[in-house]
C-alpha cells in the first residue's frame, strides 16, 4: 500500500483512507439508483416511456453506473493517486434523458433506440476527452483560468452543495413527500401548516430534524478532531431517521430489503446497453444537430470536472501557489476513460463528483480513497439495496457541512480587485441557481474577460481564456 499510494508522503494512513473512501461512498451512493431513475424513469420511462424495454433498460443503466464509476475510480487511484470519486454526473444525466427523448421523437424510434443512439454521443465525447488529456490540452485549459477565478470555484461549489443539502437532497420520496427546507419553513409560516399538510407533516418534521441533528453531530465531532466525523454523523443521522420512522410514522425502514433483488442483472445490460451503439439512428437527426450535442456535452463536462478537481484539491492542500495540481493530466484522463467505459456499458457522462470533498475532509489524500469508493461501487451490483436505505437527509447533513468548509475558501480571494471580485460573486450565485459548475465558471470567465478588455487590461487575458469565453458566449446565446 505504501509503495502504491505513498501514504506517509501524503500524511495519511490505510485506516484514514478507507474511512475517507467509505465516507465519499455514503455521500454519493444515491447516484446508483438515481441515475437509472433519471435516464429511464423508474422502469417506465420519461417522455412516453420505454414500454416493455423499461425494466431491462433500467437494469442496464444501473449496472453501467456501478461498473463505469468503479473503473473510473480505479484509474484515478492507480494513474493519478488522487482521492477523487467519479460517477455519472448529475445535471448531465438529466440533460441526457431529454436528449434521448428528443432523438426518439426526431427519428421516430423507440426510447430504447434513442438511448442507444444517445450513447454514441457519450462515446464520441469520451474519445475526444481521452485525446485532449493525453496531449495535455485539458491541462492547458485549466491553466488558462485566472487564479482569482480558480480560487472562487471552491466557495461556489460550497454554496451549491449547501443548496443541494438544504434543497432537493433533503427530501424523501416524490411529489408531496419530497420535502425540502424551504417547504418546511414555508409550512411553519402558514397559520395551519399541520392541517394543510395532513399526513405528510410528521414525515417532513422527521426529515428536517434528521438533517439538522446529523449536521450538528458532524460539527461537534469535527471540533473534537474525531477521525471519520462525517461518516459517524451520517450513520448517527441514519439511525435516528430509521428509529423515527419505526416509532412515530409506523413504517419499516428496512422493508425494501425483503423484496430486493440481490443478483446482478448482467443479461439485461447485455440486451439493452452493453456496446449497443446505434449510429444510424443518431445521424438520422442531422449532422449539425449531432455536432451541437457533442459540443454541449463536452463544454459542460469539461468545466464541471475542472471546477470540482480544482476546488477539492485546493481544499486538501494539493495545489501550489499558482493553483496548479500535480498529475492533473492523469486525473483528467481517468475522468475521460470513465466516460468511454460509461458509453460502452450504458450510461451518461462520467465525471468527478463534488461529494469527493466529503472524503477529503475525512482525511483522504491518495488514490486509496478512490480505490475504496470504487470497490464499494463495484460491490453494489450485489448489495445495492443496502445503499438504498441510507436516508437522503443523512446525506444532506454531510453535504451542508462540506459546503460550509468549502465556502471558507472565500477568504483567499482579493475582493479589492473588481476584475476578480465580480466574476467570483457571479459564480457564487450562478452555481447554486443553475446547478451547474460549468455554467458558473463560464459566466465567471466571460465577466472577467469583459472587465479586463473594457478597463484597458486586455493584454492580461490569455488567448485561451478569450477562446473559452467566446465558446461559452456562443453556448449561452444558442441555448445549447
Amino acid at each position: 500500500m505504501e509503495k502504491l499510494f505513498k501514504l506517509k508522503q501524503n500524511g495519511t494512513t490505510v485506516r484514514t483512507e478507507i474511512v475517507a473512501g467509505l465516507t465519499t461512498f455514503m455521500t454519493m451512493a444515491y447516484i446508483i439508483a438515481l441515475n437509472p431513475n433519471l435516464i429511464v424513469g423508474f422502469g417506465q420511462g420519461a417522455f412516453g416511456g420505454f414500454g416493455e424495454d423499461g425494466t431491462a433498460a433500467w437494469n442496464g443503466v444501473f449496472m453501467a453506473t456501478c461498473l463505469a464509476s468503479a473503473i473510473a475510480m480505479f484509474c484515478m487511484a492507480f494513474l493519478a493517486n488522487k482521492p477523487f470519486a467519479l460517477a455519472p454526473g448529475m445535471g448531465l444525466n438529466s440533460y441526457f434523458a431529454v436528449v434521448i427523448a428528443q432523438i426518439a421523437g426526431a427519428a421516430g424510434c423507440t426510447m430504447l433506440a434513442g438511448l442507444q443512439a444517445g450513447l454514441c454521443i457519450i462515446l464520441i465525447e469520451g474519445i475526444v476527452f481521452v485525446l485532449l488529456s493525453v496531449f495535455n490540452i485539458r491541462q492547458k485549459i485549466v491553466e488558462a483560468i485566472p487564479l482569482g477565478v480558480r480560487l472562487g470555484i471552491g466557495p461556489g461549489i460550497g454554496l451549491m452543495l449547501m443548496n443541494i443539502g438544504f434543497g432537493s437532497n433533503a427530501g424523501e420520496g416524490a411529489s408531496k413527500e419530497n420535502y425540502v427546507m424551504r417547504d418546511f419553513f414555508g409550512a411553519l409560516s402558514a397559520s395551519s401548516a399541520k392541517d394543510k399538510l395532513g399526513e405528510y407533516w410528521p414525515s417532513m418534521v422527521l426529515t428536517v430534524v434528521t438533517m439538522f441533528i446529523g449536521l450538528f453531530l458532524i460539527i461537534i465531532l469535527a471540533h473534537y478532531k474525531m477521525k471519520g466525523a462525517v461518516l459517524v454523523g451520517m450513520l448517527g443521522a441514519s439511525v435516528l431517521n430509521w428509529a423515527g420512522r419505526a416509532l412515530f410514522l409506523k413504517q419499516n425502514p428496512f422493508a425494501s430489503l425483503k423484496t430486493a433483488n440481490w443478483l446482478p442483472p448482467f443479461s439485461d445490460m447485455a440486451q439493452t446497453t452493453l456496446f449497443k451503439f446505434d449510429f444510424k439512428t443518431l445521424f438520422s437527426i442531422g449532422w449539425g444537430t449531432v455536432i451541437l450535442l457533442v459540443i454541449t456535452f463536452c463544454i459542460i463536462d469539461m468545466f464541471d470536472t475542472i471546477g470540482t478537481v480544482l476546488a477539492t484539491a485546493n481544499r486538501a492542500g494539493m495545489t501550489d501557489k499558482e493553483g496548479n495540481m500535480p498529475k492533473m493530466r492523469e486525473t483528467l484522463l481517468s475522468d475521460a476513460v470513465g466516460t468511454v467505459v460509461g458509453a460502452c456499458t450504458g450510461t451518461s457522462t462520467v465525471t468527478t463528483f463534488v461529494e469527493s470533498a466529503s472524503g477529503v475532509e475525512a482525511g483522504g489524500r491518495t488514490g486509496l480513497t478512490a480505490l475504496t469508493t470504487g470497490i464499494l461501487f463495484l460491490a453494489c451490483i450485489f448489495i445495492s439495496p443496502i445503499a438504498a436505505i441510507i436516508p437522503a437527509a443523512a446525506t444532506s447533513a454531510a453535504l451542508i457541512y462540506v459546503g460550509i468548509l468549502m465556502l471558507s475558501g472565500i477568504k483567499n480571494i482579493d475582493f479589492g480587485d473588481m476584475a476578480i471580485a465580480a466574476p467570483v460573486f457571479i459564480m457564487l450565485l450562478a452555481m447554486p441557481i443553475s446547478g451547474s459548475i460549468g455554467h458558473g465558471i463560464g459566466l465567471g470567465l466571460i465577466t472577467y474577460t469583459v472587465i479586463k478588455v473594457f478597463t484597458g487590461k486586455a493584454k492580461d487575458v490569455s488567448i485561451l481564456t478569450y477562446i473559452i469565453s467566446l465558446l461559452f458566449l456562443v453556448k449561452f446565446f444558442l441555448a445549447i
